[in-house]
């Protein structure tokens, strides 16, 4: 049984950062991909960024060149660093690894963004 746990959200001013973990554990061989996804009330789920197993980031356009993803594999860890953060970040956060051609969802960790 794969279990992903997030920390590292919480309550920040416009302009702050926050730093979002995800960490995989149990029986895992392979983590193809790890992905951070958002959703806002009332709006849908939306993928925010992702990471492959090279090492390749790849960003919402509305994140580019405030939030970075990165990975520690032998620790089975994905990590989301969010700088400059808007009102309109305010989500909850949720972890998304595909790991042996199977997909999990972390339980989401909330991110609220005050103006």
């Amino acid at each position: 049984q794969v279990q992903l746990v997030e920390s590292g959200g919480g309550l920040v001013q416009a302009g702050g950062s926050l730093r979002l973990s995800c960490a995989a554990s149990g029986s895992i061989f392979s983590i193809v991909v790890m992905r951070w996804y958002r959703q806002a009330p009332g709006k849908q789920r939306e993928l925010v960024a992702q990471i492959l197993s090279s090492g390749s980031p790849d960003y919402a356009d509305s994140v580019k060149g405030r939030f970075t993803i990165s990975r520690d594999n032998t620790k089975k860890t994905v990590y989301l660093q969010m700088n400059s953060l808007k009102p309109e970040d305010t989500a909850v956060y949720y972890c998304n690894v595909i790991a042996d051609l199977t997909m999990y969802w972390g339980q989401g960790t909330q991110v609220t963004v005050s103006s």
